[in-house]
């Protein structure tokens, strides 16, 4: 195997890494906050979730980043050399400011950006970039209405419970919710990133004729992203755990696992959700439950802002990084 096609290997794992880092606070943040968990405790129960869900989990989603973004027959190791620079460079910058941004949308934005500049939209596949932009518009919503149906089912169901029997159920339920949620979390994610290197062992002809993800790739993506999760993002951890809305064992236990029910769905239909995008609207849909006033909406605001600007700010890092890749040395 080339020294080129190992470094970018290496790159792609480390965006995996990053990916897991960064999005560490969609898996731990809910059981940091509510005190069920300790942070180290939170973040190797949801580094070992991720890691295990490759046993569950089909690789429908890996064969949509592989094949369903941009034309796999215009990939080369400049492509995803700029894709990978320009979603890791967005992930570091949002994990900075405490932004908890998609690194779904900034890979398929950076790889939209290196085609658009290396042969232009003739190498966009529409029919799978519409899926990915239709559930991010739908992800928050799906996930705020989960959490808002998972609320509702628990409140009527203990209404004659006392405080203290619900906090001390719903305190080792959480431990169930976060574990769903890391699952899914890892089932999703993970995959991403196993479809870039399945996409340039492909394209450089280490696959032979058929497109498919090796079993080490399989295993390389999901360890990395654990390894990731270990570290934790704890800039995001505050703004997901407390500043959206304050939490309570029974709240993180309804939103992670409403969010939970929301990957495993789009992960059987082979779709890159943003599990950002669906813990975020689980979290609001259960804080507004309580009274409106109870989610800070303008922290709302600043993280869909951050949204919106995911996919043109990495395919612009991306295009950016493609010529400057391309220039003489």
């Amino acid at each position: 195997m080339e020294t080129s096609l190992i470094l970018l290997i290496a790159l792609a794992l480390i965006f995996d890494f990053i990916n897991g880092f960064h999005d560490s606070a969609n898996s731990i943040a809910t059981v940091v906050s509510t005190r069920v968990l300790s942070p180290r405790q939170a973040v190797l129960w949801a580094a070992f979730f991720n890691f295990v869900a490759f046993l569950l989990f089909k690789l429908h989603v890996a064969n949509t980043i592989g094949k369903g973004i941009i034309d796999p027959r215009i990939v080369d190791t400049r492509v995803i050399a700029a894709t990978l620079l320009g979603a890791c460079s967005w992930d570091l910058l949002t994990w900075y400011w405490g932004l908890p941004t998609s690194s779904s949308h900034a890979l398929i934005g950076g790889f939209m950006g290196a085609a658009l500049v290396k042969v232009g939209s003739s190498a966009l596949m529409w029919a799978g970039i519409t899926k990915t932009v239709v559930f991010m518009i739908l992800a928050p919503f799906l996930g705020l209405l989960m959490g808002s149906a998972f609320g509702i089912a628990v409140a009527w169901s203990f209404r004659r419970a006392t405080p203290h029997k619900v906090d001390t159920l719903f305190r080792r339920g959480q431990l169930l919710s976060a574990a769903l949620y890391s699952l899914g979390h890892g089932g999703n994610d993970a995959q991403k990133t196993m479809g870039i290197i399945a996409l340039l062992l492909f394209s450089s002809g280490h696959l032979g004729p058929n497109f498919y993800v090796p079993t080490w790739v399989v295993l390389s993506c999901h360890a990395a992203m654990g390894l990731g999760t270990l570290f934790g993002g704890w800039r995001i951890v505050k703004t997901m755990g407390q500043r959206v809305a304050k939490l309570r064992p029974v709240d993180g236990f309804c939103a992670e696992t409403g969010g939970a029910l929301t990957l495993y769905l789009a992960s059987a239909l082979g779709v890159p959700i943003s599990t950002t995008h669906t813990i975020t609207g689980a979290i609001m849909g259960v804080g507004a439950l309580k009274r409106l006033s109870a989610v800070r909406w303008g922290v709302g605001g600043d993280i869909v802002a951050a949204w919106l600007l995911t996919i043109p700010a990495c395919a612009l890092i991306a295009s950016l990084s493609y010529w400057l890749l391309g220039l003489p040395r």
